[in-house]
């Protein structure tokens, strides 16, 4: 199980992670908007190996049968790995390629506040709370958490479907005696 789980986790994490890499220096050109939408197609795609990744292991691992739990669990470590892969990636980013990108993403949603026609008292709350969150994010434990938090649900998504899809116990054949 290692084995598949690792490659799959490791080119899984490597899609997201160089769709990352590509996509940072047109940040400004792309938008927070648009980045948004590419950064989750990419997750979906990447995930998309946990999928050929529990029928790798049913095929050629667990002899053509698996049960739900066994694909739960190749699914899940395959979405973990891939999870780490993205975390690693964004804290080069974050800590060296783009320290200011907390400031950026700041103007951003108050320009779309204002912009949406919301209050000055509303901005102002706006304010202070992307100054708390931004704060909270300079911690390494709390920027790390929360990076891992943004492509697990997707993962886990993909890991329960594909495991239904893919899993199958192996049926008995009673001959009857004639």
């Amino acid at each position: 199980m290692k084995r598949t789980v690792w490659t799959f986790g490791l080119i899984s994490g490597g899609i997201m992670s160089a769709m990352m890499l590509l996509t940072l220096p047109f940040m400004d050109a792309i938008g927070f908007d648009k980045g948004e939408v590419i950064g989750y197609t990419t997750m979906v795609l990447s995930f998309l190996l946990v999928f050929f990744g529990i029928r790798s292991y049913r095929d050629y691992v667990a002899g053509g049968t698996i049960g739900l739990g066994r694909a739960l669990a190749v699914g899940a470590l395959i979405t973990l790995i891939s999870c780490v892969c993205y975390v690693a990636t964004w804290q080069l980013i974050y800590y060296q390629l783009t320290p200011d990108f907390v400031t950026k993403y700041e103007a951003y949603s108050i320009e779309n506040a204002k912009a949406s026609g919301e209050s000055a008292v509303e901005i102002e709350k706006k304010v202070a709370t992307r100054q708390k969150l931004a704060k909270l994010y300079r911690n390494p434990a709390i920027n790390v958490a929360v990076t891992f938090v943004e492509p697990l649900p997707v993962g886990l998504v993909i890991t329960l479907v594909s495991a239904g899809i893919l899993s199958r116990k192996r049926r008995s054949v009673n001959v009857a005696a004639a």
